[in-house]
């Protein structure tokens, strides 16, 4: 008789729970950080041709030159720079965790902040360290100076701005994260388009900075399309445990296509931005809502009975995350991603509507919905 997965999947995989996706059918999505424009009609078309004319019977290109060249071009990587590509970011910070995961090898990074840092390094049996953040989500950089100096992890990942958070960290704090380092820094920016700061023009300044970016927040989740870029004698090596063509050939065309019409991504962004800063005011106006600050194109909101409110929210048809019991730092805390005007407006009648009329409501969340 065989013997039962318990008996042969490993212990620390048993102990994981998967990476949820909940059904979004029929909902108000505003749960996964995606742009909520769609493209124009024009490009669309275009796009149209492009598929038509894909040799899907071919493999395709292993190296995705074209593209590259065009990700070098709209993004500004620096010249003596090389970038890598995956099948979105998991990918890369997998691949960066297969390529460092000597037996000893320590992967830091701060929390609450991307799920995904702390779950690959399980997936690949590399022990992961995190330092709390400040109370405000802030970058506790002292902390963060005396784990380096304690555990010399091999690789750091911190989020720029950070998920869940949405802020930017400190950036001479980060500097001195960075030199301290004896290993890489991953500086993950996936949200990028709505900050307005980067690390990226500042990869020749270090010998150890990656920078991270994705075309998922710009408009292109569908794709699955990440990229790493940093010096050459780095992501060479790390490109050897890349799986052959883990770029397909409609992700390669259609993104190096849509990225010649980049100012539509930009123009979508700077909408988002001012629906964010729309959003966040509204926000602070809800009995019994907290949000936080953020440069992302989501906003983090403390609430009482966040579970409850995540579910009365569902019921009328409006997703967003549930963050509570989580990370005890994200207790009774929800995130929105920004949508359209009209998206947006719904999702706050409907959260007024939740928090209105409550016994002892009160305008610092002091109250607890019946």
């Amino acid at each position: 008789m065989s013997k039962p997965p318990q008996e042969i999947i490993r212990e620390e995989i048993l102990a994981l729970k998967a990476y949820h996706v909940p059904d979004a059918g029929g909902m108000v999505k505003l749960d996964a950080m995606e742009n909520p424009y769609g493209l124009p009609e024009t490009l669309r078309n275009e796009l149209s041709r492009v598929i038509d004319q894909a040799e899907l019977n071919r493999y395709p290109d292993p190296g995705a030159r074209r593209l590259k060249a065009r990700l070098r071009s709209v993004l500004g990587v620096p010249p003596g720079s090389d970038i890598l590509l995956g099948n979105g970011s998991d990918e890369l910070i997998q691949m960066l965790i297969m390529a460092t995961a000597r037996p000893d090898a320590i992967v830091l990074g701060v929390e609450p902040s991307f799920v995904m840092f702390r779950m690959i390094a399980a997936f690949c049996r590399v022990r992961f360290e995190a330092v709390p953040l400040c109370h405000d989500y802030t970058l506790d950089a002292e902390a963060m100076l005396r784990a380096i100096a304690a555990v010399q992890p091999t690789l750091i990942f911190i989020a720029y701005p950070n998920n869940p958070s949405g802020n930017l960290f400190d950036e001479q704090a980060l500097a001195h994260i960075i030199e301290a380092a004896p290993g890489l820094v991953v500086i993950d920016e996936a949200y990028h388009a709505f900050a307005g700061k980067s690390w990226l023009p500042r990869i020749g300044d270090y010998p150890n900075l990656l920078v991270m970016r994705t075309l998922s927040k710009l408009g292109l989740a569908g794709l699955r399309l990440g990229l790493i870029a940093g010096r050459t004698e780095w992501l060479s090596e790390v490109d050897k445990v890349r799986l052959p063509y883990n770029v397909n050939v409609l992700t390669q065309s259609i993104a190096e296509r849509v990225l010649q019409h980049h100012d539509v991504l930009a123009q979508q962004a700077l909408a988002i931005k001012a629906e964010r800063a729309a959003l966040f005011s509204a926000l602070q106006r809800i009995p019994g809502a907290v949000p936080y600050p953020s440069e992302a194109n989501f906003i983090l909101f403390r609430i009482v009975d966040a579970p409850r409110v995540f579910e009365r929210l569902k019921e009328r048809g409006i997703l967003i995350k549930n963050l509570h019991g989580s990370h005890p730092a994200l207790a009774d805390c929800l995130r929105v991603t920004v949508g359209t005007p009209e998206e947006n407006e719904r999702f706050l009648s409907v959260l007024r509507d939740i928090t209105t009329n409550v016994p002892g409501a009160d305008s610092g969340g002091g109250r607890r919905l019946e």
